[in-house]
């Protein structure tokens, strides 16, 4: 009865063309759309490479429809604020907030990332996360809708916009954590170093042995000193197309962290 109490209340918080979605760990679930960029592999191991603070103040950037603050939750009783600049996606994400019934805990701001610091934020946040858009414009984006336009092309934001108004945010010792790809490495460790934000932690995210990385997971540390390391690769499929332990204890909640 419960089960079907629960959902009756999710399918109240639904627009049309959205589907709830199983996020495989706590009974956690996300609203998601075909219309919409919606999550993958990057967002889920974001969340759990970044050493998540036990207390205070966390933020995701280009939050989407929320999925990285949700899984964060899980992680730490710190606030969490997830910013987006869509307004559909935000919206789809504060839903999704409160579907999870984590209101309490997570704030989603509609905002452009860009404005930030707001007077009274500069280095008041201890993490921040972010699963930027990874692609430069290309002239490839008018092919695509403005949701997944903004979601895989810097339309809305570019690196550095997200790396300066991530160090503005930090308070100083707090942790950037970014998804990318491994093309942009070089990219994202001059410009954390030249935001005063320290490359700390690097790990490349390989679909099999033997193939080139597909992702790079980077944590940096507001203030740190010079000194990075380079952990172990994570591999995504064994050699029967199967999912490694690693991965099925980071989808199922198992694992803490990366």
């Amino acid at each position: 009865m419960e089960e079907n109490n629960q959902t009756e209340q999710h399918l109240e918080l639904l627009q049309p063309g959205e589907r709830v979605d199983d996020l495989l760990t706590r009974r956690l679930h996300i609203i998601q759309s075909s219309d919409v960029f919606s999550f993958s592999m990057d967002a889920v191991l974001l969340a759990r490479f970044i050493a998540v603070p036990p207390r205070g103040k966390v933020m995701d950037l280009c939050t989407g429809n929320g999925v990285i603050p949700i899984l964060l939750s899980t992680r730490t009783s710190a606030h969490i604020e997830g910013v987006e600049i869509q307004e559909r996606l935000a919206d789809m994400a504060e839903r999704s907030v409160r579907m999870n019934g984590l209101e309490s805990q997570i704030a989603i701001r509609n905002q452009d990332l860009k404005e930030l610091p707001l007077q009274g934020e500069h280095g008041t946040y201890d993490a921040i996360t972010v699963n930027p858009p990874y692609m430069p414009m290309n002239g490839n984006e008018v092919k695509l809708n403005v949701h997944h336009a903004m979601a895989r092309h810097e339309i809305g934001c570019t690196l550095e916009d997200v790396v300066r108004t991530a160090a503005g945010l930090l308070k100083n010792g707090g942790k950037l954590a970014m998804v990318h790809r491994p093309h942009r490495l070089v990219d994202i460790v001059l410009m954390m170093r030249q935001y005063g934000v320290e490359p700390k932690r690097i790990r490349f995210v390989h679909p099999r042995r033997h193939m080139e990385a597909n992702m790079v997971l980077v944590e940096g540390i507001r203030g740190g000193k010079p000194e990075s390391r380079v952990l172990p690769p994570l591999i995504v499929y064994n050699d029967e197309n199967e999912y490694v332990p690693e991965i099925m204890d980071i989808y199922y909640g198992q694992k803490e962290s990366l």
